[in-house]
């Protein structure tokens, strides 16, 4: 159990909760063990997960793209220590008055859209990119965050960062109705800062047809 620690969100792979820890307010991340694996597999696998995320978030620390610090990693108890963000997620912004103006979206999504090519230029793939995994830090007057790396990797291949675009493109479209103009804005500031984005762009269309053909079929 981990000292005065308040549970704030669990999901399928992992509890998330608010804690003091050197003297600050604190996220700690603890992921499940799967019961239905062997002990010593999960074990390994488990530890490893938890390293993945650590290092991706911290490869976008190096790169200045704005993530939560990593303070801590406890692999023996699956446990990320990390900067507990004060704000408000990006799903939340846009159903308040003020994130439904034209020129509010406009910028948050071109701050979505260089973050997210940034993070594809030093090869990180995020693996579950949604409006809830977009946070609007208070203190800097909104900037963007990324979080949640529970699912993240490193890669070099075109279409691992195209379909990071789409499941965010599929988030955009089931949560947030009538923002396609903004999805847009977003991939317009992806394609002038990513060192690939034409063919990442070219890539996503091609993912497009697969889901609709999948979709069409389903």
């Amino acid at each position: 159990m981990i000292h005065n620690a308040q549970l704030i969100k669990q999901g399928a792979e992992a509890k998330v909760y608010l804690a003091p820890f050197c003297q600050r307010q604190a996220i700690i991340k603890e992921r499940f063990t799967k019961a239905y694996r062997h002990p010593t597999l999960d074990k390994k696998l488990t530890s490893r997960r938890v390293v993945q995320e650590a290092r991706c978030l911290s490869r976008c620390q190096k790169a200045r793209i704005d993530t939560p610090t990593v303070y801590m990693v406890d692999t023996e108890n699956y446990l990320i220590y990390m900067e507990y963000i004060e704000g408000c997620s990006v799903r939340e912004y846009l159903v308040t008055s003020e994130g439904q103006s034209e020129e509010a979206q406009t910028k948050v999504a071109q701050e979505i859209g260089r973050a997210l090519g940034q993070m594809h230029n030093i090869d990180v793939v995020h693996g579950d990119l949604t409006t809830s995994n977009l946070l609007m830090r208070s203190e800097t007057g909104g900037s963007v965050v990324l979080i949640d790396f529970g699912l993240s990797y490193v890669s070099q291949l075109i279409e691992d960062k195209a379909v990071d675009l789409y499941v965010l493109e599929r988030a955009f479209s089931s949560t947030h109705p009538n923002t396609e103009v903004m999805f847009e804005q977003i991939l317009k500031a992806y394609g002038e800062s990513g060192k690939a984005s034409k063919q990442i762009l070219k890539k996503l269309e091609d993912v497009r047809m697969r889901g609709r053909k999948r979709s069409m079929l389903g």
